[in-house]
């Protein structure tokens, strides 16, 4: 690998709001989760396969999981995110193309750190849906939902990073 730039990146208004709504939904899945958790019975769903079915149970400490997993990733996420000329890329980069591939890669990161909070936070609140009796599973909607979420934005911006030189 050849001695990359490192370069500040200014964030815009969009990467701001998705940073703000990020960390919004990291608290709103901690707080829902905690209001909610003395309502629960002592057994919860705790997994469910690709059609959306419940077919894991488990202590309802279980509930904190998710919240968890996705604190961590998104906490873990934002600090990568601040070292973009770690990254791999498809191209190469040079100090002409760095800020344009850099701000490409840090864009695809945010997104996807807040999608994976929307992901662990609907997994949480059909959880507890299922167990009050709302919901019968995460919904045959879920699994197709998620992998658009994910590699919809994905493949735009690996195709967005070929085409910006």
């Amino acid at each position: 690998m050849n001695e990359r730039p490192k370069i500040k990146l200014e964030l815009t208004t969009t990467d701001k709001t998705f940073e703000i709504l990020g960390w919004i939904s990291v608290l709103a899945i901690w707080v829902f989760t905690i209001t909610n958790y003395t309502n629960l019975p002592d057994i919860i769903p705790t997994h469910y396969n690709g059609a959306g079915q419940v077919d894991g149970f488990g202590g309802k400490g279980y509930i904190f999981t998710w919240p968890l997993i996705a604190t961590f990733l998104f906490i873990g996420l934002t600090i990568l995110n601040k070292f973009p000329h770690v990254f791999n890329y498809p191209t190469n980069i040079t100090a002409d193309n760095a800020l344009r591939k850099y701000t490409n890669a840090t864009r695809l990161i945010r997104y996807l750190k807040f999608i994976i909070v929307i992901v662990f936070g609907l997994i949480t609140f059909k959880t507890i849906q299922n167990v009050n009796g709302e919901a019968s599973g995460l919904g045959i909607w879920f699994l197709p939902l998620t992998l658009g979420l994910i590699f919809i934005p994905l493949t735009y911006f690996v195709i967005k990073s070929f085409k910006t030189t």
